[in-house]
């Protein structure tokens, strides 16, 4: 897909992937809705809005969608569920108010923002759903059983989606990172890059390259790992 003219809404658009895929989008000639609960600071473009929006509350996506279109018109070419939230520890000593937080984010958020922007791209014929999962969705990790099970949902979702939405000329592509050098769990990336750990920049070209490819090529899913080991 040539982005020049398109529109794209990308959740969790604040701060780490999120933001560096708004800027990859932007840059590509896209005008993009940026839905979150904190706004990317400093981030100014005239092709960009943004819209505060929990993706957990139905009646908050609801609105977002609403005010995206009223913005940026009614065609939605590119959605990317980027919101996402980690919460570790061991099962036995885990909150459940923790374990719904992270499946309110994770899963039905972006069950979500998925339904509010499929029957347009069903009218359009076209479109390209994004879902930001992990390498946590791939294999269980001690310490990690909720978040792992949070990713796991989302790429049976994203398999079972795209084999739906295919005949309708809809592509969906889940991206499954490893280790990224963002705010991810409380953490704060440091002045000097970490060599062990990918840029939030790299996940979004990523993510780009799936969303440009070719229109007789659907990307399915992407892992990415740190090219440089421990």
């Amino acid at each position: 897909m040539d982005l020049t003219g398109k529109v794209a809404i990308v959740t969790g658009a604040g701060k780490g992937i999120g933001r560096a895929t708004v800027e990859a989008l932007l840059a590509r000639g896209a005008a993009v809705a940026g839905w979150g609960r904190t706004a990317p600071e400093g981030l100014v473009h005239d092709r960009f809005q943004f819209f505060e929006c929990d993706v957990r509350d139905e009646v908050a996506v609801a609105e977002a969608f609403t005010n995206t279109v009223r913005e940026l018109g009614p065609e939605i070419h590119v959605l990317v569920n980027n919101a996402g939230l980690g919460i570790m520890g061991e099962v036995d000593g885990f909150k459940s108010k923790d374990w719904k937080a992270m499946f309110d984010t994770n899963v039905h958020g972006v069950f979500l923002c998925t339904r509010a922007v499929l029957p347009q791209m069903k009218r359009q014929h076209q479109g390209h759903i994004v879902n930001v999962a992990s390498l946590a969705g791939t294999a269980g990790s001690a310490g990690m059983s909720g978040y792992c099970a949070t990713k796991f949902a989302v790429r049976g979702f994203s398999d079972a989606l795209f084999k739906e939405v295919r005949p309708a000329g809809i592509r969906v592509t889940c991206v499954m990172p490893g280790s990224v050098e963002t705010h991810f769990n409380g953490n704060q990336p440091g002045a000097t890059p970490d060599p062990h750990k990918m840029t939030p920049e790299s996940v979004a070209a990523a993510m780009v390259h799936a969303i440009e490819a070719p229109d007789t090529t659907m990307i399915s899913e992407i892992q990415l790992r740190p090219a440089n080991v421990k």
